[in-house]
């Protein structure tokens, strides 16, 4: 019993090797640019905070318009997932804005994932 024990703990573990060496390859393997500009968004470029919050809080409304609609949530588009992204990025951005926050990151990703929900769209 106890090499029976041991031979499946052994086996077990070689498992656990082997999927956390598969996975560490995905990870350095090359990334997708989802975004085709490098670079700041003009939503970041945007000085005004009450213009920028207007402008966050439209993107987020148009995204979450999208992402309730059963046209997109049931099309073969990626407009779902894309919607579903910039919502969230979007009312990142905003929360971060009620704060007086300007956070860099979320708002190249709220611009950035609504315009790949847009070009999906059409």
């Amino acid at each position: 019993m106890k090499i029976r024990s041991r031979s499946l703990g052994t086996a077990a573990a070689l498992l656990l090797a082997g999927s956390t060496g598969f996975a560490a390859d995905i990870i350095e393997g090359p990334t997708a640019d989802y975004c085709r500009t490098v670079g700041t968004s003009n939503l970041v470029l945007t000085e005004n905070t009450v213009d920028l919050t207007k402008q966050v809080v439209k993107l987020m409304d148009e995204s979450i318009a999208v992402a309730k609609s059963p046209e997109w949530i049931n099309s073969s588009r990626p407009v779902f997932v894309w919607a579903s992204e910039a919502k969230v990025a979007c009312g990142m951005a905003y929360g971060y804005l009620k704060t007086n926050y300007k956070d860099e990151d979320t708002l190249n990703k709220c611009e950035c994932f609504h315009d790949r929900m847009v070009e999906y769209m059409n």
